[in-house]
């Protein structure tokens, strides 16, 4: 059995080959039950979650530590057993946090292909973590990208990600004022574990896409309900928003968006069957809550080039 390292599966999985493989991952057959959720302490959650397509079947643990960053250590902990289904016997076992954030921001990436502008030069990451630096080379591997603002709500937190940035080649500026950022952002993604609205819809442009990653639990939002109003909603899986996606749910309940108003999903997206981006002026949202399709999908593409 391989032991994949966090630094190996890096190597072997640049964000565009991990968007093209999610791209085609989420127009093959593979079967995604529904994963285990479970808040094991006030600051813990764990999620196991299995899939499995005709050659493999792959099973993530994951455990979302909250506190963790106080502690100097990354908030999302996991590893992924990647199993040969012609004999049942584990082949790969590689690191799972670095999976789960190349796929997650892989898959921000990929609803983008779909849904913003051809042309979009400017992306604001809102929030500086770890996450960050996957969200913003995934979207510049298919989005031409020249300025990237970082927001923080403590502006010095943003100072070690504009550092390593530096050398990829964009324009990077730390922004102090999030109205003014949202302002002349084309694309705005947000990985943060906020429970509050961070994006206000009256800061919103015409023509901005809405990358959402952070709020992986109902109780949970980045943005007010006026973002989600005015946007053209999509969704990596329909049965994920309906239970998780905390932005759009509480936006449901102050009665600004509903549900079935969800214009698609990758399934399709990715297929033809569901319209993207209509023109330049329209709002467009992506809210990702994970699906274990886009672990094996990646996981399958790493496994064959370690």
């Amino acid at each position: 059995m391989k032991i994949i390292s966090a630094d190996q599966l890096a190597e072997a999985a640049p964000y565009r080959d991990v968007v093209e493989a999610l791209r085609q991952g989420f127009r093959d057959d593979i079967a995604t039950p529904p994963r285990h959720h479970h808040d094991t302490s006030p600051v813990a959650t764990l999620l196991l979650m299995p899939a499995w397509s005709k050659a493999f079947t792959g099973l993530k643990s994951v455990v979302i530590k909250t506190d963790n960053p106080s502690l100097g250590l990354p908030t999302v902990i996991g590893s992924y057993l990647l199993i040969d289904n012609r004999t049942g016997a584990p082949v790969a076992m590689m690191d799972g946090t670095e999976l789960t954030r190349r796929r997650t921001a892989a898959a921000g990436a990929l609803a983008a292909d779909y849904l913003a502008r051809q042309d979009a030069e400017t992306l604001l990451m809102v929030g500086t973590g770890a996450l960050a630096p996957h969200f913003i080379r995934a979207h510049a591997s298919v989005r031409p990208l020249k300025t990237v603002l970082l927001y923080n709500r403590n502006p010095a937190k943003a100072e070690p990600l504009a550092r390593e940035l530096a050398g990829d080649g964009f324009r990077i500026e730390i922004a102090s004022d999030l109205e003014s950022a949202m302002g002349r952002a084309d694309i705005i993604s947000c990985a943060t574990t906020s429970t509050t609205p961070i994006l206000r819809g009256a800061w919103l442009k015409p023509g901005t896409h809405i990358d959402l990653a952070g709020a992986f639990k109902p109780t949970m939002r980045e943005t007010d309900g006026d973002t989600v109003a005015k946007a053209r909603v999509y969704v990596d899986t329909r049965e994920g928003a309906e239970t998780e996606a905390g932005d759009l749910l509480q936006a449901e309940a102050e009665g600004k968006f509903r549900m079935e108003n969800v214009q698609g999903d990758l399934f399709g997206l990715c297929r033809g069957e569901t319209a993207g981006r209509r023109n330049r002026e329209e709002i467009t949202l992506f809210k990702s809550c994970g699906t274990a399709l886009e672990d094996l999908a990646a996981a399958t593409l790493i496994y064959s080039r370690s």
